[in-house]
């Protein structure tokens, strides 16, 4: 293991455009699902529906919470809906599974998805065996990430010390709230989070190949 990161017993991955490739595009498709049901719901024009969706994800975390607080909508219903989509675009990375199994410690999904989703992505990616757990939507009680309760939550609810813990994220807004109590952080750049003028001071890690990375630390 590289020395610097010889103290983390606990690897925290974030699950869309982390654990895939964001060429593969499955998170487009659950975008344009989730326009349909903001349309639905709402009765409105295409156009408006994309207003409210991102309105309400860069005011709640994510869609989902928005629409929890202002329309009373069932999370259950929402996520079967928005995650039925095909997942034939998701593929097996061997370097990344090799990867991911020789790592020391524990590992640990943090996902704003819910469970039932994230499990069939794994299991796609060859990944269903791989994780001790995976830590949902509902298990931060609709609170996502960047919400600080939700990484809290996280600790609490596997015993964790966040000194020993690192987190890899495609989103850099939500690595902030982790390294604030002490995570070691990783931002996977690949082109889904457009902030170029971001404030990226509490990112310690900058990647863009997650298999590649974790063979580089563990001095392949």
């Amino acid at each position: 293991m590289l020395p610097a990161l010889s103290h983390i017993r606990n690897w925290i991955f974030d699950l869309d455009n982390t654990l895939y490739p964001v060429s593969a595009n499955l998170f487009t498709m659950i975008d344009a699902r989730i326009g349909e049901y903001v349309r639905t719901l709402l009765n409105c024009d295409a156009d408006e529906a994309h207003r409210i969706q991102k309105g309400y994800f860069h005011a709640h975390g994510t869609t989902l919470s928005g629409l929890m607080a202002e329309h009373g909508v069932d999370p259950h219903h929402y996520l079967a809906d928005v995650h039925d989509v095909d997942m034939d675009v998701l593929e097996r990375n061997e370097a990344l599974i090799e990867a991911l199994a020789r790592l020391p410690g524990r590992k640990l999904v943090f996902t704003n998805g819910d469970a039932p989703y994230a499990g069939k992505v794994l299991d796609r990616l060859g990944l269903g065996e791989t994780f001790e757990a995976i830590h949902d939507i509902h298990a931060t009680q609709y609170r996502p990430k960047p919400d600080p309760s939700a990484y809290q939550g996280l600790c609490d609810a596997y015993g964790l010390d966040p000194r020993e813990s690192l987190f890899v994220e495609d989103m850099a807004r939500n690595l902030k709230p982790a390294k604030a109590i002490g995570m070691t952080t990783v931002w996977i750049d690949n082109g889904s989070e457009q902030t170029p003028d971001a404030d990226r001071s509490f990112i310690d890690y900058t990647v863009t190949d997650l298999g590649q990375w974790l063979h580089e630390i563990l001095e392949d």
